[in-house]
């Protein structure tokens, strides 16, 4: 487990791909669990520790995840993410280029619990969210895309399915639509960047992930101008 930034209220980890934030049906030992165990170790806190979840990143994502050390930082950061004042953005790498080098996705996402897959579906389809995203190309490979991704709503699933609905499914999404996995089992998408003002300093929060210990992903930012 990497932290990334902590003070007081908030702790920011560099989730590692095949990670869960929370608990689930796998009965896996989640991240909130393992960071409870840091805090009270490196502390030397006795007693239960609070850990509270702000948000969350699918299983086979990595990167960077908002912790609240404190009641008061979750309620706070609660309400910073349902105001849309957590500014995040993702990096992914494709294989096909977008048929623009920037775009403004709009869709419609259903998310089907049977199979845990997010479609896109037409606007009318009851219970259909509206998911919206910016995206980029920031740099390339002989193979393969880098795009820098704005996320403006935060839908399940929603960058995996609007890139493979776009014709560019992410490297190693076998879910949707890639040809072939990682062999890490992961997929090559990185929470990269948050940005906010922190809800009880007042500070500016601004955090970048660290670039994944892999060569792609090394060559690929390596590119980005």
């Amino acid at each position: 487990m990497e932290v990334v930034y902590e003070d007081n209220h908030l702790i920011i980890v560099n989730k590692a791909c095949g990670e869960i934030v929370q608990g689930d049906r796998t009965g896996d030992q989640p991240l909130v669990d393992t960071l409870k165990l840091w805090i009270k170790e490196k502390y030397n806190k006795p007693g239960n520790v609070f850990c509270g979840v702000t948000h969350r990143i699918d299983r086979p994502t990595q990167g960077l995840v908002i912790f609240a050390r404190t009641s008061k930082g979750l309620s706070r950061m609660n309400d910073l993410f349902r105001r849309g004042e957590v500014h995040k953005t993702y990096w992914a790498i494709v294989r096909n280029h977008p048929p623009k080098a920037t775009g403004h996705l709009v869709d419609y996402l259903v998310s089907v619990e049977k199979n845990n897959k997010t479609h896109v579906v037409d606007p009318k389809t009851a219970g259909a969210q509206r998911a919206e995203l910016n995206y980029r190309v920031i740099a390339q490979s002989d193979n393969y895309y880098l795009l820098e991704i704005e996320l403006l709503t935060g839908r399940k699933h929603q960058i995996r399915a609007q890139l493979a609905n776009l014709g560019c499914p992410i490297k190693g999404d076998l879910k949707y639509g890639a040809p072939r996995s990682n062999p890490d089992g992961g997929i090559s998408l990185q929470s990269h960047h948050i940005h906010f003002i922190h809800p009880v300093s007042k500070q500016v929060v601004d955090v970048t992930a660290p670039v994944p210990n892999d060569r792609l992903w090394q060559a690929l930012a390596a590119a980005v101008e």
